[in-house]
């Protein structure tokens, strides 16, 4: 049995990070402290002022564990990572995980490519952003394509020249071909240095160069190309307006401020967090951030949180950040930014002036946020997380915040499938969707079938932390009642794994009326959010189910057509396919036209027309 004051006393005066459990051993908060004697004692002390989050906080704690750390800064760093597995309930916490795209040149390659990335890797390629929005960068990516003509594909050079035609891209004027040796290493790499500039703001030269083809166009009468010139020139003109210069140089700064909600909620309330992001001295964009936070907690204490989460998530660390308060842990978050930037990061707060304008504007923009999307934000919580509450209330469960459904989908036994959606925070996660083609199961077995399903998914292990198998759910829907929530118990206890298993029942007109879940049926009220959640959810199993198993049926149709016909491989097959556009046209052609179609003969063609007719034509 867990002694709290027992454990108090063999406290090391040491720094490190605690880790306080509540009634069902979950994590409910993590902290850092300098001395966690000193620390975690406070939270125990009825004499000090420790306001409503912690006092209610304490009143769940079953027991705590703590990890010593040499330094302030390594117990910094580990609190970041705790909170971020672990989604504490009473750590303030970011409602939304954000990353922001790059442009990446690989100019590591001998023909460097321009792509789309979400994370900066070290990998020698050159990144350009981070963007706050992914349809600027799609769009840039395209105009510098049309500019400079370079690669997108995935084709290794100079080792796989001329073993391919070349892409569209090169028909369409947007890649200079250097897979057919169209373009010298020389020139395309000089195209490679102007696209760099280009992308570190230098348009002048660009649309110099574009200004006298357009001009040498219209003396030519070449009208078209001359519209195009100017097309681009606008583009370019449009990307330069966006990047609205702010006067302090060529720093990197974000400028960080937050507003709070003055509701007359007595525990929670709504905060949004404004970052104003500044790359070489220009404002390239803004976001914000919806925090839920506790009713007593400062905007100094919201910001230091909001720091540690968007930092510890983010690639991209500036020289410099301007706060609208003064932060507790502005010197230990300074060194573990450095640390992680390798270079000096500084935390300011300006007392006047122009950036104290921008910290004044950036605090504006998010009451106007805040203000604007108050209404907006309570409904979606009540379609999703307050949803997802209401099924907790159903099922006597807490703490749900990733759902996993299942369901099986196939006609008399043909090309079983089983489908696998998931849900967090009452939204679909469809990157996290998974697909299972029946392997072991002959026939329409349904109960087996999930059986399968299950199997495979739990005894998967993730290729990373990302990876969708990687992460257990909190809570798992079936699509039907006791005989599918007893198959996934059983699949579950065969592995030694524990997680809450309810089913989806419907009626005799296939609608949800009710879950089942530890052998009672519990009926649920058809107007409220969480009946809809759930409803969506079934459906959503439903579909993409039925999508895979008729892309499978559409697959399997052309292949016993197709395929099976002796002497008909693949590039006959796509000849077919090419020329009479349908099986069914095929089937309907003459001897004369399969002949004449390419890469078929005279046996070829015979085999095909026998293939559907069943009898031998006479050939002359």
């Amino acid at each position: 049995m867990f002694q709290i004051e027992e454990e108090l006393k063999k406290l090391p005066g040491k720094p490190g990070v605690y880790i306080m459990h509540g009634e069902k051993d979950e994590i409910i908060y993590v902290g850092k402290a300098v001395s966690l004697k000193n620390r975690v004692r406070q939270y125990f002390q009825s004499s000090r002022n420790k306001g409503a989050k912690i006092e209610q906080m304490v009143t769940h704690i079953t027991r705590f564990e703590y990890i010593i750390t040499d330094s302030e800064l390594e117990a910094l760093v580990l609190e970041c990572n705790l909170i971020k597995e672990h989604r504490p309930k009473y750590n303030t916490m970011l409602k939304d995980d954000k990353s922001y795209p790059f442009i990446k040149v690989t100019v590591n390659e001998e023909y460097p490519r321009v792509l789309f990335a979400r994370r900066m890797k070290k990998d020698k390629a050159k990144y350009f952003g981070p963007y706050t929005s992914a349809g600027a960068v799609k769009d840039v990516i395209e105009l510098v394509r049309k500019l400079y003509k370079v690669r997108s594909c995935n084709r290794v050079l100079p080792r796989d020249c001329g073993k391919d035609r070349p892409c569209l891209y090169y028909h369409m004027k947007q890649c200079s071909a250097p897979c057919q040796g169209y373009v010298s290493s020389e020139e395309y790499k000089k195209n490679i240095a102007e696209l760099l500039k280009f992308l570190n703001g230098d348009f002048k030269d660009t649309i110099d160069m574009l200004t006298d083809k357009m001009m040498a166009a219209s003396e030519e009468m070449r009208f078209e190309d001359a519209m195009e010139y100017r097309d681009l020139i606008r583009s370019i003109q449009k990307i330069g307006e966006r990047q609205k210069i702010t006067g302090y140089g060529e720093e990197d700064k974000d400028i960080i401020a937050v507003a709070m909600d003055e509701s007359l909620d007595l525990r929670e309330q709504d905060a949004v967090v404004q970052v104003f992001f500044v790359r070489g001295g220009k404002l390239i964009g803004r976001e914000h951030f919806y925090l839920r936070v506790a009713r007593g907690d400062t905007k100094a204490q919201v910001l230091s949180s909001f720091m540690k989460q968007f930092y510890a998530g983010t690639p991209f660390i500036p020289r410099e950040i301007m706060l609208q308060k003064e932060i507790e842990d502005a010197k230990i978050i300074e060194e573990w930014l450095t640390d992680r930037r390798k270079q000096r990061v500084y935390i300011r707060v300006p007392k006047k002036g122009t950036k104290e304008k921008l910290v004044e504007l950036a605090e504006e923009n998010a009451k106007m946020v805040l203000d604007k999307d108050r209404e907006r934000i309570k409904r979606e919580e009540g379609r999703t997380i307050g949803a997802v509450h209401e099924v907790e209330e159903w099922l006597g469960l807490s703490g749900i915040r990733r759902m996993e459904a299942y369901d099986i989908s196939n006609i008399s036994g043909f090309e079983s499938v089983g489908s696998m959606v998931v849900y967090e925070k009452g939204k679909p996660k469809r990157s996290d969707y998974r697909k299972f083609k029946i392997k072991w199961v002959q026939g329409p077995n349904d109960y087996a079938s999930m059986e399968e399903v299950l199997t495979r998914r739990f005894t998967h292990e993730g290729k990373d932390e990302f990876d969708s198998f990687s992460i257990m759910p909190d809570l798992i829907l079936m699509d039907g009642g006791r005989g599918q929530v007893n198959i996934a118990l059983k699949v579950l206890e065969i592995l030694g794994i524990e997680i809450p298993v309810c089913g989806m029942v419907k009626d005799d007109h296939h609608r949800t009326r009710g879950l089942y879940y530890n052998n009672l049926e519990i009926p649920i009220d058809t107007d409220s959010e969480g009946f809809r959640l759930i409803t969506r959810i079934q459906d959503e199993a439903h579909r993409f189910a039925i999508e895979f198993h008729r892309s499978l049926r559409s697959k399997e149709q052309v292949h016993s057509l197709l395929d099976d016909i002796p002497g008909i491989g693949e590039t006959r097959r796509k000849a077919l396919m090419r020329k009479f556009k349908s099986v069914e046209n095929i089937r309907d052609a003459s001897l004369e036209e399969l002949t004449e179609t390419e890469s078929m003969n005279a046996g070829s063609a015979q085999k095909v027309y026998e293939f559907f007719h069943g009898a031998s034509v006479p050939t002359s």
